[in-house]
């Protein structure tokens, strides 16, 4: 995380941006859990150390996050857009719970070697992938 920070000062001073305490707030209460947020949720959670953070606010702050690369935007299954850090060292997917929204990081060196696989045979270069797997949790099985 520090590093994090680090290159996140870089890019505020590069952007001509000032840091605040309320965008500090938001962005280690962010990094600090390794979670996928939606602003609402983020924002709920940030309001009660600090009641006058705004929603605007803490969009804008994931919004900067992702710009600069330190967060990426995801949207599962057309629901309300969610940020995850980003993870420098490694690639992961997710299973999706399609009751609860609960979202399972996982991953998979086969599923990493068939994808690869399947590319070279297609002459295909990838640059990103991602995959999603959609369905019920244990919990909501039940």
């Amino acid at each position: 995380m520090k590093e994090s920070l680090s290159f996140l000062t870089h890019y505020l001073k590069k952007e001509g941006k000032k840091n605040s305490g309320k965008r500090n707030l938001i962005i280690n209460s962010f990094l600090t859990d390794d979670r996928h947020y939606s602003v609402e949720e983020l924002y709920q959670k940030v309001k009660r150390q600090n009641p006058k953070i705004s929603l605007s606010t803490v969009y804008r702050t994931l919004k900067l996050l992702a710009n600069c690369g330190l967060a990426h935007e995801r949207r599962f299954d057309e629901r309300n857009i969610r940020f995850e850090p980003v993870h420098q060292e490694e690639h992961h997917d997710h299973l999706v719970c399609l009751k609860c929204g609960r979202i399972f990081e996982f991953t998979n060196q086969k599923i990493e070697k068939l994808q690869d696989e399947v590319a070279k045979r297609y002459k295909f270069n990838v640059v990103r992938h991602k995959l999603e797997i959609y369905g019920y949790c244990p919990r909501c099985q039940k």
